[in-house]
């Protein structure tokens, strides 16, 4: 049997948006209702120290700052639940979003913030040396390598973006490209070939990662199904994946208007869709700067854009 729920405001998401708005709806006796998904916490979760969330002089660990949030959100009344919205219905309002199969929220307005998903090579390494020396944020992390070596995949802007900031930390950087060219725009092309501490790896693929409790090398092989095939391995102290992000949104295809790369499409200056009483908030909605203070603010900016539309409404 359906469980049904009612809400003046439900969130989908339990990142640093979700959590932010979740503090901000409660504070304005909208008796938000919030489900987690399936990684409560978002990304922070996979990284070890945060140093540049305002607030904390010492640096607060990922899970502990989204604890801290939570614990922050449920003080002020939020009703935070576990669950992931597996249908939605935004045909009219009140809305209808169904979760885990089986209960349905009906929402006068929604704030969708479940964030996206770094993409990866898909090596089993990777899940190993998670927050040990691989990381999807170079912004995040990279200042935990300072003086010394990383490799960074990838050949389009972010991974010469990404590459670039790390140069300027570490000793040197190895720019891993599958393709025997850059995707990214001319002028990052050039600044990436021209900068002395930066190698890039053409034609290379990364097949492996070693060391025994961090990460410690990459296992490398050139030149893949030809007579150059070549294996080989770099020592490194870091690994970055820098091949993109793919924002979590198939279930509100059906109604959320979305940009070319999927993301969420927001109204003018705005955290509006294009369904009115639906917002967005968090990376979901940012293709550019993925930082958690910069989720947080949106899901600020969310909550009164809920908040508003409701009074107005």
């Amino acid at each position: 049997m359906e469980q049904v729920n009612y809400t003046k405001c439900l969130i989908v998401g339990g990142g640093p948006a979700g959590f932010t708005a979740a503090i901000y709806a409660s504070r304005a006796n909208l008796q938000p209702i919030l489900y987690e998904g399936i990684q409560p916490g978002g990304q922070l979760t996979t990284t070890t120290e945060v140093e540049n969330f305002p607030g904390y002089p010492d640096g607060i660990s990922g899970p502990q700052l989204m604890e801290d949030l939570r614990a922050q959100a449920k003080k002020y009344g939020a009703d935070i639940r576990q669950g992931q919205v597996t249908k939605v219905d935004f045909e009219h309002r009140p809305f209808s979003v169904t979760i885990d199969g089986d209960t349905v929220i009906t929402a006068e307005t929604v704030i969708i913030a479940t964030g996206a998903s770094a993409r990866y090579l898909g090596l089993p390494d990777e899940q190993k040396y998670m927050g040990m020396g691989v990381s999807a944020c170079a912004t995040c992390d990279g200042f935990f390598y300072r003086k010394k070596v990383v490799a960074v995949v990838g050949g389009g802007d972010t991974a010469c973006e990404e590459a670039l900031y790390l140069s300027t930390l570490a000793k040197k950087v190895y720019l891993i490209v599958r393709k025997d060219y850059l995707r990214a725009s001319k002028v990052m092309q050039r600044r990436v070939l021209e900068k002395e501490n930066i190698t890039v790896l053409f034609n290379t693929n990364t097949v492996g990662l070693f060391g025994d409790e961090v990460v410690e090398g990459a296992r490398l092989v050139e030149n893949v199904g030809t007579e150059r095939e070549q294996h080989f391995e770099i020592a490194i102290d870091g690994f970055f994946l820098a091949i993109g992000h793919s924002p979590n949104t198939e279930v509100f295809k059906p109604y959320i208007a979305l940009d070319d790369a999927g993301f969420i499409a927001l109204q003018g200056n705005t955290t509006a869709t294009n369904v009115e009483g639906v917002f967005a908030a968090g990376d979901v909605a940012d293709p550019r700067y993925r930082q958690a203070v910069s989720a947080a603010g949106t899901g600020c900016r969310a909550a009164i854009d809920a908040e508003r539309f409701l009074l107005e409404n």
